[in-house]
């Protein structure tokens, strides 16, 4: 693996500032209160400190979304979706600004961070289309005299709650189709990349929302638990490890709200005999370690039917040794940057040690890489591992960083009981050049999203993103049709305008159909 150095025109580390909240159309600063520091993971230095609301802090944010749901759930159609394509508009003419804020706070590379906020643009995109997903239906003459017509309506403050992995892509998730329904968004991002959620708050005002429709909240459980338990908010929407999705789900529904909350992972990738392993190769290369493996739809374990496991685990180090690690901002850009916090570094590397405890080999080994001029920055290298034990709690546990895992097995039905008895159910692929083995595999297997010959099969937005098992909570998923079906609720209407000729009389039975 080569390393690229990090050049300090980068980025000048200043003295670190607040980055608050957003309310009601404007930034807001705490008047002291607790902060909590935000890293450029590629340096290790603090670069600011975030706010984390108290009760008065949430309190506000969330009377601002209701002041904010009041005024745009009046607007017309047309003048939704006049901002929806204002919106879009600057988002495109401006991305750049916003890739390289994530790259800063994240740590992913320039490119990938684009890439983020491309596939969170598909939903905007769809978002400005909403006029044809609200309609409602209306059936003439449903019984004589009669008829029936339902309409959608906005549920009113929903609440968005993201992690640090994808700062814009999970919440555009989201807010575009919320907003266009109608509804005002409180979104909590993470705590450790608040600044992108900022950056598009004021691109949303820039496009003409009105103040109070998005709402940017600062914090950590203390804001969490403020949206989940607000009778005011309608709705949570969460994507972030499975224990805290569980979390989420069981304390908003005890609250009444509806809830979308996407888990965890544990991605397979089986590679059948008849694959092209240097395709297979190179997408276990690109789903394995893109973003430093920090995306719940990275591939974290190759099941290698034999006999490819030799032949495929070799061409796969070979790769790793080509690849270059260091600072996503710098030029020429690397392929891969740092972890999030040391933090996670740290726990990144404790799997290794209980994967090779457990008696995997090590192939290639991450622990202790520093990029040479950024040895503070929280490096990880990739990592390769074979024939991991799958008791080991390196293959059952999410390890949410660039580590590989090879599991050899000795036939499809063998890979394919592995994938279906985890306890995950969030993606997976099969790389084959049997049409017969894939069409199978795709009615076989126990998961929500399925790539065949891909390996990160994130659905466009016009289909719904999430898992099965304990990779999805509730049951909307993500944006696409199930996006706004979540963010309306849908009254019925029975309507009679009687013939001044013929009034009907009394009839105190059951109401019939003529």
């Amino acid at each position: 693996m080569s390393i690229t150095e990090t050049s300090p025109a980068i980025e000048a580390e200043q003295t670190p500032a607040i980055i608050g909240h957003w309310i009601n159309g404007a930034a807001v600063v705490p008047a002291g209160g607790r902060t909590a520091p935000v890293y450029n993971p590629a340096t290790g230095a603090v670069r600011a400190e975030v706010a984390l609301a108290d009760e008065t802090d949430i309190a506000a944010a969330i009377a601002s979304a209701g002041a904010g749901f009041e005024v745009w759930s009046r607007y017309s159609i047309a003048k939704r979706q006049a901002v929806l394509f204002a919106f879009r508009e600057l988002l495109n003419a401006r991305k750049g600004e916003l890739a390289e804020l994530i790259t800063a706070e994240h740590g992913k590379v320039l490119s990938d961070a684009m890439g983020e906020i491309l596939r969170g643009q598909e939903v905007v995109e769809l978002a400005t289309g909403f006029p044809h997903l609200v309609k409602g239906a209306f059936s003439e003459n449903a019984s004589t005299g009669i008829d029936v017509y339902s309409l959608k309506q906005p549920l009113g403050v929903v609440g968005i709650i993201s992690p640090f992995n994808f700062p814009a892509m999970v919440p555009m998730w989201f807010f575009p189709i919320a907003i266009a329904a109608g509804n005002a968004v409180v979104l909590k991002p993470s705590e450790k990349d608040p600044s992108a959620a900022l950056w598009m708050a004021r691109l949303w005002q820039e496009a003409g929302l009105p103040d109070g429709v998005f709402t940017v909240l600062q914090g950590d459980k203390l804001a969490v638990d403020g949206l989940l338990e607000s009778p005011v908010v309608q709705s949570i929407s969460f994507v972030g490890s499975t224990p805290i999705a569980q979390y989420i789900y069981e304390t908003a529904s005890k609250h009444g709200k509806r809830v979308q909350a996407l888990g965890g992972a544990k991605n397979h990738m089986l590679v059948l005999p008849d694959a092209d392993l240097d395709l297979a190769a190179d997408m276990a290369i690109n789903a394995g370690y893109g973003a430093a493996g920090e995306r719940c739809m990275a591939i974290s374990v190759v099941l290698a039917v034999e006999p490819v496991a030799d032949e495929l685990i070799a061409k796969v180090a070979e790769r790793i040794g080509t690849l270059r690690i260091g600072n996503g901002a710098s030029t020429p850009e690397p392929d891969m940057g740092p972890l999030i916090t040391d933090v996670h570094r740290s726990k990144v590397s404790e799997y290794v040690d209980i994967a090779e405890a457990d008696g995997a080999t090590v192939v290639v080994d991450g622990r202790g890489f520093s990029v040479e001029g950024a040895e503070d920055g929280f490096f990880f290298g990739p990592t390769l591992l074979d024939n991991v034990p799958t008791t080991s709690r390196a293959y059952t546990e999410e390890i949410f960083g660039p580590v590989l895992s090879v599991v050899r097995v000795q036939s499809y039905d063998a890979g394919l009981d592995l994938i279906n008895s985890g306890q995950f159910g969030n993606g997976t692929a099969i790389f084959t050049n049997d049409g017969g083995a894939a069409r199978r595999f795709q009615n076989e297997v126990q998961v929500g999203m399925i790539g065949i010959n891909v390996p990160i099969p994130v659905p466009v937005a016009y289909h719904s993103f999430g898992g099965w098992k304990k990779s999805l909570f509730g049951d909307a998923k993500a944006y696409g049709v199930h996006g706004f079906d979540f963010f309306t609720r849908e009254k019925a209407i029975t309507s009679r305008w009687l013939d001044p000729a013929a009034h009907g009389g009394i009839n105190l039975g059951f109401p019939q159909n003529d």
